[in-house]
């Protein structure tokens, strides 16, 4: 089998799991334990936490030791987690610390796992980055529908089943990346210049690589905006509004979760139709604009089946956004950096995100969850059209095969 398939594979099998958690952990904490909405947005903090801590020292750490060694123990030490917690829940110890614990360690995986994954990319993509990314966002959320649709049955199932599927899961997807071939010897060659120099050294030159290119620059703000507002609104207004307004299950929550990740898929399959994008930036912001649009519509409807319809139409515009800014990323890293510069990427999202989960928890608790969606809605769509008048953004122009940027 090929390199990519191999890969693609391997992210399946990840995001599948975490689409079981996703919903699972909201669920249990939101809906089983009722924790205020304070408590949801710390505990959703605490899943996010650890990316904002550990992912820049992540990256450069997968450029030395290697991009699928990395992956394999992220992997693999993820997988026993889930099971840990089943066994909790299983002997009646369920409590609102142990889920923040859970959510520590399974975020500090996240952190390993993410820029070795986003780094071995650039090396199955056979030369096609940008319909490597989208064929990867289509498995991403894809996959994660079908972890989704079977977290839907924790209330039937409970949720030591459910948690136990997600740790097999976890480790059929360490299977996959050990028949990867490639990867760990190549990032060790382009990294051997490095060795000498210390953890900080490496961190400081993937930040300077960011910094100076004004496209990448302005890449990492928009995605603080985003894990801020559009992250925040998710994870933790979304369930909110599910318990407090529409006084809903977990099937109603995977359902919503799974209707956002359909919008994406739907998307990626048509860009891969389309073909070759190469005014991403110029995608990039329409998508913004008509997310937060649909996202302020989102907090103001009543009926649960129209707010499910928005979250779908909301899912699409993602579905154009998050493969056109990650693209642009991988165009413009040096290849000897490609981890440490797509873990900045993930930082400006992942960092922002227990931002976004804190402000949403504790402004839901004094204005209520749907009138925090809208405050998001408006902020994100203010800072986008900041960034499209004070960047080169809209009038940037990939090229397909190459790795120059033009922007005019």
């Amino acid at each position: 089998m090929r390199p990519k398939y191999i890969y693609l594979m391997a992210t399946s099998f990840w995001y599948m799991s975490w689409g079981i958690q996703s919903v699972v952990f909201a669920w249990l904490v939101t809906m089983v334990m009722r924790e205020p909405a304070e408590r949801v947005g710390t505990a959703q903090m605490a899943l996010l936490l650890p990316g904002t801590l550990l992912i820049l020292i992540a990256g450069a750490t997968a450029d030395r030791v290697g991009l699928l060694k990395q992956a394999i123990a992220a992997q693999l030490l993820a997988a026993i987690f889930p099971c840990l917690l089943a066994l909790a829940l299983f002997f009646g110890m369920q409590s609102f610390g142990l889920m923040i614990v859970y959510a520590l360690f399974m975020g500090c995986f996240s952190a390993f796992l993410t820029p070795a994954r986003d780094g071995l990319l650039s090396y199955v993509a056979d030369g096609d980055v940008q319909k490597t990314i989208m064929q990867a966002t289509l498995c991403q959320f894809g996959f994660q529908i079908i972890g989704y649709s079977l977290a839907g049955f924790a209330d039937r199932l409970g949720a030591e089943t459910v948690l136990v599927a997600q740790g097999l899961l976890l480790l059929l997807g360490v299977a996959a990346y050990s028949q990867l071939k490639i990867g760990t010897k190549h990032s060790r060659d382009i990294s051997r210049d490095d060795e000498s120099k210390g953890m900080l050294f490496s961190v400081r030159e993937g930040a300077r690589t960011v910094i100076r290119n004004p496209l990448m620059r302005i890449i990492v703000v928009q995605n603080i905006a985003m894990g801020c507002f559009f992250m925040g609104a998710f994870i933790v207004c979304f369930p909110l509004v599910i318990r407090e307004v529409y006084d809903g299950s977990s099937s109603d929550l995977a359902l919503m979760s799974a209707f956002n990740s359909l919008g994406l898929v739907v998307t990626i399959l048509v860009l891969l139709r389309v073909g070759f994008v190469a005014r991403a930036g110029k995608a990039l912001i329409v998508a913004q604009i008509f997310g937060s649009l649909v996202l302020l519509l989102a907090g103001w409807v009543e009926d649960l089946t129209l707010f499910i319809f928005l979250v779908f139409v909301w899912g699409i515009c993602g579905g154009t956004s998050m493969p056109m800014s990650r693209t642009l990323m991988q165009q413009l890293a040096p290849p000897e950096q490609v981890a440490r510069v797509m873990s900045f990427y993930a930082f400006s999202f992942m960092g922002a995100g227990p931002i976004g989960a804190l402000f949403c928890g504790y402004m839901s608790q004094y204005i209520g969850p749907q009138a925090t969606i809208m405050l998001c809605a408006v902020m994100m769509f203010l800072i986008v059209l900041l960034l499209t008048a004070l960047s080169p953004l809209w009038a940037s122009k990939l090229e397909k095969h190459s790795e120059p940027l033009v922007a005019s």
